[in-house]
C-alpha cells in the first residue's frame, strides 16, 4: 500500500501538533502534580527590619466570583503588630460572600469598612477587640470600593457603578449619607462636570470613582479611576476646584487609587497616589500653578499599588496589591518593613496615624527623585516574586517599533491574569497553558477545514458517479 505524500504531511503536522500541545502543559502540569497546599504561604513576614510605629490593619480584596468565594484566595481583614506577628484575622460572610475594600480608624479607635456583598454594599463599623459590628448600613450600590467618615454622623461614598441602563447614561456619583437622619443629604454626578465622551462614552463602569476623602471641611478629593486624574470638589459650589491629570494621560497617572492631600512646610498643595497603572507611587506638588511630580517609587518593583500613606516618621506605607504584600518604605524606597497578605490586599492602615497620610511631604524631606524599592524578602506569598512573564515581554520589546503596544499588553496581562490563573500556576505556567489553548484551537480549525473539505470532495465524487 503507498501513502500518499499529502496524507504523510498530514500525519505529520498532527504529531508536531501534539507535540507542541504536550510541551506547552507540560509545566502547569508538572505546578499542579507537585502544589502542596500545606506549603503555601498565607500570612507572613517579610522584611523587617525595625518596628512599625504601631499595629497595621490590611484589608484583603480576596476573589469573589458570581457569590462564591476561591477559598486559595480569601477576602479578608487581618491585623498585624508591630514586628509583624498576625493579632487577629476578620473574615465574616454573613449577608452573602464578601469583597474586603477600605477600612479606616475611626475616633474611637473601631473600624469603619466598606465590603460588598450579594450586589450591594455593606458598610459597618467593627470593634477589633470584639470582632463584632456595632453598626451596619446596606446600600443599594454596587462594588463601593471607599467610603470615609466625615463627621457630624456622616459618611461620604464613592459610588462608583450606577448605571442607568433605561436611559444607557452613568449616575456614577459621590454622595454624603447622614446616618442620624438615614437618608442622603448632599450628592455629586460625574456627568454633570465630564463630558459624556470621557473614557469612551458612557458604560457600566464610566468612571469607577474608588476613593472619597475630605480636604478641610468644605472639599473633598476624589478619585475616579478611569479618568485618570484626581480631583477636588468644592461640596457648596459642586465646582472642580482642582485636577491632576487628564484621561488618557498615562504620563501622569493611569487608573489611580486612593490619592491623599498633604501641605508642605510652606503651604503648597501636594497629592501622594497610588499610580496603579503604572505600577508606581508619585508624588505631585503644585508649583507655579502646575502640578510637578516630585517623587516616584516602585515601575519595576511594584505590582498595582492601590495605596500609599505617607507616615509621620516620613516613610511612605504601601499597599502593593498583586505581589501581595504591604511594605513601609523610606523615602528612598528601601523596605523597613513588609508584611505578605494573600490574597489581593486593597488597603493598610498604621494605626495610631489617621485614616489617610499624616506625615511630611517629599520636598521637606529634601528627597525628591525616581527610586527603585530595596531590601524586599521577595517573598512569593500568592505572587510571583518578580517581574515574571509581563517584565519579560517589556524587557523584550523595550526600544522597538512594538514597544507601546507590547508594554500596554505586558501592563493588562499583569492586571488581569493573577485574577483568572488558579493559584498553583505560575505567571509562566499561565502563559503557556494559552498558547497551548490557541494551538489547540488552530489545530483543531485546521482539522474542521479539512474535514469539511473531504466531505465535499466525498460528494462530488457521488455525484459524479451518479450522474
Amino acid at each position: 500500500m503507498t501513502i500518499s505524500p499529502s496524507l504523510s504531511r498530514s500525519t505529520a503536522v498532527r504529531g508536531l501538533a501534539l507535540l507542541l500541545v504536550v510541551s506547552l502543559l507540560a509545566p502547569s502540569a508538572v505546578s499542579a502534580l507537585t502544589y502542596d497546599p500545606a506549603e503555601e504561604t498565607s500570612l507572613e513576614q517579610g522584611t523587617i527590619a525595625s518596628p512599625a510605629g504601631g499595629p497595621t490593619v490590611i484589608s484583603t480584596q480576596g476573589y469573589t466570583f458570581q457569590g462564591n468565594t476561591n477559598p486559595k484566595k480569601p477576602a479578608r481583614i487581618v491585623s498585624v503588630d508591630r514586628r509583624g506577628d498576625l493579632r487577629w484575622t476578620h473574615d465574616d460572610r454573613v449577608g452573602g460572600d464578601a469583597w474586603f475594600f477600605d477600612v479606616d480608624p475611626l475616633p474611637n479607635g473601631n473600624l469603619l469598612v466598606s465590603s460588598p456583598r450579594a450586589g450591594d454594599t455593606l458598610v459597618f463599623e467593627l470593634d477589633p477587640e470584639t470582632q463584632e459590628r456595632v453598626w451596619e448600613e446596606r446600600f443599594n450600590m454596587t462594588d463601593t470600593h471607599d467610603v470615609t467618615y466625615i463627621g457630624e454622623d456622616r459618611i461620604a461614598i464613592a459610588n462608583m457603578r450606577e448605571w442607568n441602563a433605561s436611559a444607557e447614561v452613568s449616575d456614577d456619583r459621590v454622595v454624603v449619607y447622614n446616618r442620624s437622619k438615614g437618608e442622603i443629604t448632599w450628592e455629586w454626578y460625574f456627568k454633570n462636570h465630564f463630558p459624556a465622551s470621557t473614557d469612551g462614552g458612557y458604560n457600566d463602569d464610566w468612571s469607577h470613582v474608588n476613593d472619597v476623602d475630605p480636604v478641610g471641611e468644605d472639599r473633598l478629593l476624589v478619585s475616579p479611576r478611569n479618568f485618570d486624574q484626581a480631583i477636588v470638589v468644592d461640596m457648596e459650589t459642586k465646582e472642580i476646584v482642582e485636577r491632576l491629570g487628564s484621561d488618557d494621560d498615562y504620563s501622569v497617572l493611569r487608573e489611580q487609587h486612593n490619592p491623599d492631600w498633604l501641605l508642605s512646610e510652606n503651604g503648597t498643595p501636594t497629592i501622594l497616589v497610588a499610580d496603579s497603572g503604572n505600577n508606581r507611587v508619585v508624588e505631585y506638588a503644585k508649583d507655579g500653578g502646575e502640578w510637578v511630580r516630585t517623587w516616584s517609587v516602585g515601575g519595576d518593583s511594584l505590582n498595582w499599588p492601590r495605596d500609599a500613606d505617607r507616615l509621620p516618621n516620613g516613610n511612605t506605607l504601601v499597599t502593593d496589591t498583586l505581589n501581595h504584600r504591604v511594605v513601609e518604605i523610606t523615602p528612598r524606597g528601601e523596605v523597613v518593613w513588609e508584611y505578605y497578605a494573600t490574597w489581593g490586599p486593597y488597603d493598610a492602615e498604621r494605626i495610631g496615624t489617621g485614616p489617610e497620610s499624616s506625615g511630611p511631604t517629599i520636598r521637606d524631606l529634601n528627597a525628591s527623585g525616581t527610586y527603585e524599592i530595596t531590601g524586599s524578602a521577595q517573598l512569593t506569598a500568592g505572587g510571583e516574586g518578580g517581574v515574571g512573564f509581563a517584565g519579560r515581554i517589556r524587557a523584550t520589546f523595550a526600544g522597538t517599533p512594538l514597544e507601546g503596544p507590547m508594554t500596554e499588553f505586558a501592563t493588562r496581562w499583569a492586571h488581569v491574569t493573577p485574577w483568572l490563573r488558579p493559584v498553583w500556576m505560575s505567571g509562566w505556567d499561565f502563559a503557556w497553558t494559552i498558547g497551548a489553548v490557541l494551538v489547540g484551537l488552530c489545530w483543531t480549525g485546521g482539522e474542521l477545514v479539512a474535514a469539511r473539505r473531504r466531505i465535499l470532495v466525498g460528494v462530488r465524487r457521488l455525484a459524479d458517479r451518479w450522474a
